[in-house]
């Protein structure tokens, strides 16, 4: 049993490849931004899809990771540009950085909308002191989701949790099982393994060069050059511990590294698009909550693949699968928060006693809450809710509502303002399909 992409939902890229492209999210906010503003730099993990979305709203395409490309952008990169039709694509920008300074002063010389679409797969220096305020805006892309995949339609579940999140207790049954999520989440979200590389073996060697490439060529260009054995514990331990709340020191002994090196490592993942830390929600209203970051592989496949297991090892150790079904469902919601105007942060919550702990905690303006369960169960329960009854409790109308996905058929109130609905839900709940 393995989930398939119909062929009936891929479109093609008009002028630019007969490759089938997938609708992606980020396609209904790119045109909108360069319609207001001069330059977007597309930012997220290698091979996501980046260059693919940017290419279908330029009218020219320069791949700065190509050496004969990019000569004449070392050599003057303000002539190279002002030779191009605009909106220009610069691809893999930080292989070739002077470009940054020649695109902020033709910004600053005519500030017309819709100029340049900048593409990356490495957080840098200088992107962070390019002083691009009213010039430039950072826009994340991950991974696809189930949503894309499945090309599901009409409002996103971020959309629906908004306008009216008690209306998950009446979605329609779901036919996705427990397998069902494990042989998706085994799947990940890299385009080329989710349209091309069907088979495990296939995709075992695509995730292995993957790494590879982003432990050592990728890091590079972050500006560090790591001890190989103990970077690659490090990341082991981050893998290990993705989706739980652990202290820097249990990351550092694992791989055996003193507490700087730690967090040069940490920032380093994040700064290549491997991982992210989720912070701690914190209250006025609630005292003895604990301060610690929660961490997420950014892509399920390669959460396993790291680990040297696969789906049947998830289906047989509950605590495996429990991280693996947090991890999914943390990598459907991170690329829809990414395209609100004002992104919504994603946090998590535990108290210091750890009697009390919501996966994920939605916060919304003017301190109201949405809180997240994930639970591995086809048949939740009340206590699979208390959670989020105890924040409810103690937020009163702070408290949006609480949502429980589980995996199983049914959508339910559980509680007042607490609804139990499948994990489907978060693509509309389309079907998976079976060989």
């Amino acid at each position: 049993m393995r989930q398939r992409v119909n062929s009936a939902s891929l479109a093609y890229i008009r002028g630019v490849s007969d490759q089938p492209y997938l609708g992606r999210l980020v396609d209904g906010v790119l045109p909108r931004i360069l319609e207001t503003l001069p330059a977007v730099s597309l930012v997220g993990p290698r091979g996501v899809g980046k260059t693919t979305s940017a290419q279908r709203v330029a009218s020219s395409v320069v791949h700065l990771d190509r050496a004969g490309e990019a000569a004449a952008f070392r050599v003057d990169p303000d002539a190279a540009l002002a030779r191009l039709r605009k909106p220009v694509l610069l691809d893999e920008w930080q292989d070739t950085p002077e470009v940054l300074g020649a695109v902020k002063r033709q910004v600053d010389t005519n500030a017309v909308a819709g100029q340049f679409v900048l593409t990356g797969s490495v957080r840098i220096g200088m992107e962070h002191t390019w002083p691009a305020t009213g010039r430039v805006v950072r826009q994340p892309v991950f991974g696809l989701t189930q949503r894309e995949i499945l090309q599901a339609e009409g409002p996103t579940f971020t959309e629906r949790l908004l306008s009216d999140p008690m209306a998950f207790a009446e979605a329609p049954a779901s036919s996705w099982t427990i397998f069902d999520y494990v042989g998706a989440a085994a799947t990940g979200g890299f385009p080329d393994i989710v349209l091309h590389r069907p088979d495990a073996d296939t995709r075992a060697r695509w995730l292995g060069s993957y790494l590879q490439e982003l432990l050592t060529n990728d890091v590079k260009l972050a500006g560090t050059d790591p001890d190989p054995r103990k970077f690659a514990s490090f990341v082991e331990a981050v893998a290990l511990n993705s989706s739980h709340i652990v202290d820097q020191a249990t990351l550092q002994n694992a791989a055996g590294v003193a507490k700087n090196t730690a967090a040069s490592y940490e920032d380093l993942l994040e700064s290549v698009f491997f991982c992210e830390r989720v912070p701690a929600w914190r209250s006025r209203r609630l005292d003895r909550l604990a301060a610690m970051s929660k961490r997420y592989v950014l892509d399920t496949a390669l959460f396993l693949h790291i680990q040297g297991v696969g789906p049947d090892d998830a289906l047989q150790d509950p605590h495996l699968l429990g991280a693996l079904l947090d991890t999914f469902v943390a990598a459907q919601i991170r690329p829809e928060l990414a395209l609100f105007a004002r992104p919504i942060p994603m946090l998590h919550l535990r108290d210091k006693d750890g009697r009390h702990e919501v996966d994920i905690i939605l916060e919304l303006p003017r301190h109201r809450v949405i809180g997240i369960e994930i639970k591995a169960t086809a048949a939740p329960g009340p206590d699979d809710a208390r959670h989020l009854g105890w924040l409810a409790d103690k937020l009163g109308d702070d408290f949006v509502a609480g949502i429980v996905l589980h995996a199983g058929p049914t959508s339910f109130a559980l509680a007042p303002r607490i609804v139990a609905t499948p994990i489907s839900s978060l693509w509309n709940g389309v079907g998976p399909t079976r060989d």
